[in-house]
């Protein structure tokens, strides 16, 4: 199977890193469904370390180990089996996805994903599991979404709230001018952990005001000088790689609006007066969408957002590159 560019890119643990202290499964890893018992009380192990899973599509649109991937090998099969929720000794709700990786020889490894921080030395009490629940919070943290109060600039070049938007209002786009909102979607989630969203600082890449983004979010910048090295002016840059806890924080507490924007493609439309993408339909999308759109219409804009996407090694340093790119799209270094 060819190697396929990345989507999504994530911190992981083997399963074999989380086991259980106490209870029924004492001494044995984490497992799924009925094998992991509510009430066993679980630690990571003190030399656990995260590695980075890179997670891309197949031409039949299944999640694969993409190119670059610390975990597995480029084309493994993943899916998304099960949903643990933790009590941790603090009170707070942690919750960890499970993902199975299978190679070409059908060998399968279990793989954690925290949708907020665990820590060696912390025991953390197995409060449920849910299956079913599994790919609707991996949908939550790979959605692009917008939050309430964010101004995206119209065809007119009127500034308007995104949730006061409708469907067949007509918003400015980078690449094909005025273009019509086909859907629009809309939750109220916790504010917590890999869905904690990404508050860009007024001033920092340009933004009119505080701009606040999903974590998997691509900023769109045009680099008048090439700050980063790619050999091209155009690049998409996460806005959870850009995270400084200066003048780009996440967004931590309580729960948030976020909304959905949905052309007939893909498009860059700006927010807070910065260039960003709209909703890109993969397969992970949970919910319903409007009849006649599927994932297979963006598979050509998903190829073109993984050509252009750059990852935290070409990146380099977070501490600076939200300013380097400030300067990188003006052309100097003041």
């Amino acid at each position: 199977m060819r190697d396929c560019p990345p989507l999504y890119r994530f911190a992981t643990y083997p399963a074999t890193a989380l086991r259980a202290q106490s209870g029924a499964n004492s001494g044995d890893p984490i497992g799924l469904g009925p094998a992991a018992v509510a009430g066993d009380t679980y630690r990571l192990s003190n030399g656990a370390r995260a590695a980075q899973l890179y997670i891309g599509e197949s031409d039949t649109q299944r999640q694969i180990v993409a190119a670059g991937s610390q975990v597995g090998q480029p084309g493994d099969t993943l899916s998304i089996v099960d949903c643990h929720s933790f009590m941790a000794p603090s009170g707070e709700t942690i919750e960890v996805l499970v993902l199975r990786r299978t190679n070409q020889r059908d060998a399968t490894t279990i793989h954690l994903l925290p949708l907020s921080p665990i820590r060696p030395k912390v025991e953390y009490e197995l409060i449920g599991s849910s299956a079913a629940l599994a790919p609707r919070r991996f949908a939550d943290i790979v959605s692009v979404s917008f939050f309430a109060g964010t101004q995206i600039t119209m065809a007119d070049g009127a500034q308007m709230p995104v949730d006061t938007l409708k469907v067949g209002d007509m918003v400015l786009t980078l690449d094909h001018g005025p273009r019509p909102i086909r859907w629009i979607g809309h939750q109220t989630r916790r504010a917590t952990g890999a869905a904690a969203p990404i508050r860009i600082a007024a001033g920092t890449l340009h933004a009119a005001r505080d701009l606040l983004l999903s974590p998997e979010h691509r900023l769109f910048i045009w680099q008048r000088r090439d700050k980063l090295g790619t050999g091209r002016a155009e690049v998409l840059v996460k806005a959870a790689l850009l995270v400084n806890d200066i003048d780009v924080k996440r967004d931590e507490g309580g729960h948030i609006d976020s909304y959905q924007i949905l052309f007939d493609r893909r498009e860059v439309i700006f927010a807070e007066g910065i260039a960003v993408e709209s909703m890109l339909v993969t397969s992970e999308i949970d919910g319903p969408l409007p009849d006649g759109i599927s994932p297979d219409d963006f598979a050509a804009d998903r190829r073109a957002v993984a050509a252009l996407e750059v990852d935290a090694r070409v990146l380099g340093d977070p501490r600076d590159a939200a300013q380097r790119l400030t300067r990188a799209s003006r052309g100097h270094d003041d």
